[in-house]
């Protein structure tokens, strides 16, 4: 019983692996189906994004796939970098340059801001599924923690008093974004495994 994840990024493979661990499932990145092409990711929406991947994989494998889409959206930059988050900074950039330029522009500004996830899978019949999920918080000028990836030593959580990178994996699959969007829709990955 497999299902694709359509990422390499191991970070989120991590995450999304100990969030499926207790169902029976064989889980694959794309290096492990030989899956070596960019996807283009066009869309105008996370929704959009996690679809044109889920879709790709699925039409050439025909398999069970599941894909996410997900990023920082702040208030006071009217939504942004939203699904620009991984190249915010530009095609060659790279987490740091991204976070050097999210501070830059939030001189000055408030700072409310979430994490966004649209995760879409796609079962071996095609049948397409979304469910997504937010985590709010504020970005803050100066890192903490080192556990996160992306903007997530900058996000901080007030309720925990904790950025993102300062909280261990069992407490961030309890509230992050990918969670409460994988959490959605695990009944159905579940269900569609089982019969």
């Amino acid at each position: 019983m497999d299902l694709v994840i359509a990422s390499n990024n191991k970070n989120k493979l991590k995450e999304i692996k100990e969030l499926l661990k207790d169902l029976d499932i064989n889980i694959l990145s794309l290096n492990d189906i030989k899956f070596f092409d960019e996807i283009e990711e066009n869309g105008t929406t996370f929704s959009e994004n996690s679809y044109i991947k889920a879709k790709t994989i699925y039409d050439k494998y025909h398999m069970a796939v599941l894909s996410d889409d997900s990023g920082l959206s702040v208030d006071a930059l009217n939504g942004a970098p939203g699904v620009y988050s991984h190249r915010y900074a530009g095609l060659e950039c790279d987490d740091h340059k991204n976070n050097l330029k999210l501070i830059s522009e939030l001189k000055d500004k408030k700072r409310d801001a979430k994490y966004v996830c649209d995760i879409c899978y796609i079962n071996k019949d095609g049948i397409v599924n979304h469910a997504n999920g937010e985590c709010f918080g504020k970005i803050i000028d100066t890192p903490r923690g080192s556990n996160g990836f992306g903007y997530d030593p900058y996000f901080y959580i007030e309720s925990l008093d904790k950025t993102m990178a300062e909280i261990d994996m069992t407490e961030k699959n309890k509230i992050s974004h990918r969670s409460k969007a994988l959490n959605k829709i695990k009944e159905i990955i579940y269900e569609d495994f089982t019969r």
